[in-house]
């Protein structure tokens, strides 16, 4: 793909912003009319149940895993030097902002990347999760929870200056990462097959998927001739919500791929719900569900830029190029999720929200 006469007509910047604007749309539109959340895959997995949510979130992790390591094959593509994998990553980060964000986004009834599809479709309750969501993440990343963070996740960092690519640290091919997404999108579609999911809803659910996969690939092709250095990157939330919040009140800021990111997932989330006849306005429910949703945004907002991701950014984006810190922080995701569900004994937090 030549991108060479977009870049001069508009300019780099633009051509990142636009390159995330298409990212950002693909997921909102998969994503709102799949209703993929990893929260209600670990709600409903905490209850002993291997339904719809736990089918749909295999499928979109097993179709981004696919595309991602079958463009690295055919050499479309190249992930190693992505911004996720080309600096040192943080096992003790993975781990204690894993599980708080796992608590979190059961609390606040939605991953981030879920807040974001849910409030571009009238859910008020999101839009208020979401802006505290970003207000947090941008003071762990830059303001006064930038100290305690980087504590954190001094305690225990990956060697060789870089994240650690887990296909090379146990030894095995690269074509075992796509054994690997087969293997999973086999266990997804035969769940989907006992869970009669609708052929409509797989589609929408690899969409998702398929969206991190389009953000690699993007970046990567202006990466490759851009003047200016550029990183491979792809679907992520939780730096990408500070970034827009941050756009909007500073004059300074830059266009960037962050920053069509976002409204690209409003945008789509908004026409699929437009065009579903299932835009609505919904508020909270009482003030123990509100009160819930702010502590759980917290949560996120520090947990995610704590673990190095969202359950989008490390459970998919970054799971799909087998960084270890992303798996890891994955992990620990469904068990933080799982474990706040126990505790709350599964009252008020219906599955399929």
């Amino acid at each position: 793909m030549d991108i060479v006469p977009l870049i001069d007509r508009i300019g780099e910047n633009p051509t990142a912003a636009l390159f995330g604007l298409i990212t950002g749309v693909i997921f909102g539109v998969a994503a709102q009319r799949s209703r993929f959340c990893l929260r209600a895959a670990t709600v409903e997995f905490a209850r002993g149940m291997m339904k719809d949510k736990v089918a749909v979130w295999l499928l979109t992790f097993s179709t981004a895993v696919v595309w991602v390591q079958g463009a690295q094959i055919l050499g479309l593509l190249e992930t190693s030097e992505a911004r996720m994998m080309a600096v040192p990553g943080s096992w003790s980060g993975a781990i204690i902002g894993g599980l708080l964000f796992g608590a979190g986004m059961v609390l606040a009834r939605g991953c981030s990347g879920r807040l974001l599809v849910l409030a571009a479709t009238g859910n008020l309750r999101s839009v208020v999760s979401g802006l505290i969501f970003a207000v947090v993440a941008q003071m762990s990343l830059t303001g006064w929870l930038a100290p305690l963070r980087d504590r954190l996740a001094a305690m225990w960092i990956t060697s060789g200056g870089r994240n650690m690519d887990l296909l090379a640290a146990l030894h095995l091919p690269r074509e075992a990462g796509l054994v690997i997404g087969l293997a999973i999108a086999l266990l997804a579609l035969e769940l989907s097959r006992r869970n009669r999911i609708g052929f409509s809803r797989l589609v929408f659910a690899s969409g998702v998927g398929f969206a991190a996969a389009v953000g690699y690939g993007l970046t990567h092709a202006l990466s490759q001739v851009a003047f200016e250095p550029v990183q491979t990157e792809s679907l992520t939330f939780t730096g990408p919500s500070a970034n827009t919040l941050m756009f909007f009140l500073d004059r300074n800021s830059v266009l960037e791929f962050d920053i069509g990111l976002v409204p690209g997932v409003v945008l789509g989330s908004f026409l699929a719900a437009l065009v579903s006849k299932e835009l609505k306005f919904q508020g909270f429910e009482g003030p123990t569900p509100m009160r819930n949703a702010m502590i759980g945004a917290v949560l996120m907002g520090f947990g995610g830029m704590l673990a190095g991701g969202c359950a989008i950014g490390a459970g998919v984006s970054g799971g799909s190029i087998f960084a270890g810190t992303a798996w890891l922080a994955l992990f620990c995701m469904w068990v933080g999720g799982m474990s706040m569900d126990v505790i709350l004994g599964g009252r008020g937090q219906p599955a399929h929200v």
